[in-house]
């Protein structure tokens, strides 16, 4: 079992936590095409190494930004939203 450290937390098991999907994803717009909407919704860039992924805590109810290599499953930082990112 991975450990991920919750920012206001501390470490905790990976089973505390909700995958909230991939930072930097952003919505497309109102007139966005149908092809642009179906990119965003079902296709992800899946790269190996470091990912920028938003995350729950769901003990505190806190989201967070996390960085992790997904080669080594190692988490290289974490993030509370709304600080420096």
């Amino acid at each position: 079992m991975q450990l991920f450290t919750c920012p206001f937390c501390g470490p905790r098991p990976e089973t505390e936590f909700h995958f909230g999907g991939d930072a930097g994803n952003a919505r497309p717009g109102a007139e966005a095409s149908a092809i642009d909407w179906t990119d965003y919704l079902f296709f992800r860039h899946n790269r190996k190494g470091v990912a920028r992924e938003i995350w729950m805590h769901m003990s505190c109810r806190e989201a967070f930004l996390m960085e992790r290599d997904t080669v080594t499953h190692a988490v290289t930082a974490t993030h509370a939203l709304g600080s420096e990112a």
